[in-house]
């Protein structure tokens, strides 16, 4: 979700990438925030890591699939007949998803299940399948595919991978600007008592409402600006920041970018300082497959900034997703 991401910014991209920002901002903000002295080192680790999971046999790369479950029978399969046509080799009916309200089954085709169906590693039986924002998520697998019930606002959703997919099976690299220590930034971390509840829209048309538990305020250039986190899941330890600056949509991708970051050094409901990265800013999964659900940055974290740091466009070709 296998060739691992390499370093292509040169010093060409490094002067274009600075052209957005101004010297001073770049020389002050380098002097306020001086990196530890293996940040180079861990920067490049994370990025390795970062490619390798992107392209594992079940990481975003190996999406090929994003099929409503309607109310009803949907019968699925590899036959141009089922309303879930799935691509890839496996058998022309595999069986009928059943939903009635927010429970989906798995019903047998007429003949019965066929042998390649395994529902979390066991032959396939009729039985009632758990999304992906259950405790225990079911794994369908036929062949190279692997699928599951997502759950997006109202929506249920069959998500489909393929360990063969082109998207997977070509992948070469990430795409990088050069990595610069000027944007690891401070931040002032202050926290909203009690914490705020923000809908975010998903590029699906989808909005689901997430905690913000406070605001982090930086300075570049001279000027303040400020970020708001969610917390993606509950229980989670970082903060996610769904962001979008100035580079979007010319030399970063067009729907916006990720950061995570640790939490603040008081915790969540106290005041106190918190770290950016932004060389660690990331592409989020639409920005490689026209198949995921992601979240857009609200109004709020369009920052008139650019940050030439972290991934850069991947290609062309996936902007159209960000522009649908």
């Amino acid at each position: 979700m296998n060739n691992k991401a390499m370093l292509r910014a040169g010093l060409l991209a490094l002067a274009c990438a600075y052209s957005a920002v101004p010297a001073a901002a770049t020389a002050a903000a380098a002097a306020a925030t001086p990196p530890a002295a293996d940040w180079g080192k861990d920067l490049q680790t994370w990025r390795d890591a970062r490619a390798t999971k992107l392209s594992a046999p079940e990481g975003w790369m190996s999406l090929t699939g994003l099929e409503p479950i309607a109310p009803g029978r949907n019968p699925f399969g590899g036959a141009d007949d089922n309303p879930i046509h799935l691509k890839g080799q496996v058998p022309a009916h595999l069986g009928v998803l059943e939903r009635e309200g927010s429970t989906v089954k798995l019903l047998p085709p007429p003949g019965g299940f066929p042998a390649e169906l395994q529902v979390d590693g066991k032959p396939a039986q009729a039985q009632t399948l758990h999304a992906d924002d259950e405790p225990q998520p079911t794994r369908l697998t036929a062949g190279t595919l692997v699928f599951f019930v997502i759950h997006r606002s109202d929506r249920y959703i069959l998500r489909v991978k393929d360990a063969q997919a082109p998207t997977r099976t070509g992948f070469q690299h990430l795409n990088w600007y050069a990595p610069d220590p000027a944007f690891r930034v401070k931040a002032k971390w202050t926290p909203y008592v009690p914490q705020k509840i923000l809908s975010i829209a998903s590029i699906i048309g989808t909005e689901d409402k997430s905690p913000v538990p406070g605001v982090a305020e930086f300075t570049i250039g001279g000027q303040s600006y400020k970020l708001e986190p969610i917390i993606e899941e509950p229980g989670d330890t970082v903060l996610f920041y769904i962001l979008r600056d100035s580079t979007s949509p010319k030399t970063s991708y067009g729907a916006g970018r990720f950061l995570y970051s640790e939490f603040p050094d008081h915790g969540l409901d106290q005041p106190g300082e918190v770290w950016l990265d932004f060389n660690r800013l990331q592409n989020p999964p639409c920005a490689y497959t026209p198949y995921a659900t992601c979240p857009l940055p609200p109004r709020q974290n369009w920052l008139k900034v650019a940050l030439p740091v972290g991934e850069k466009k991947y290609h062309e070709g996936a902007e159209a997703v960000a522009e649908r």
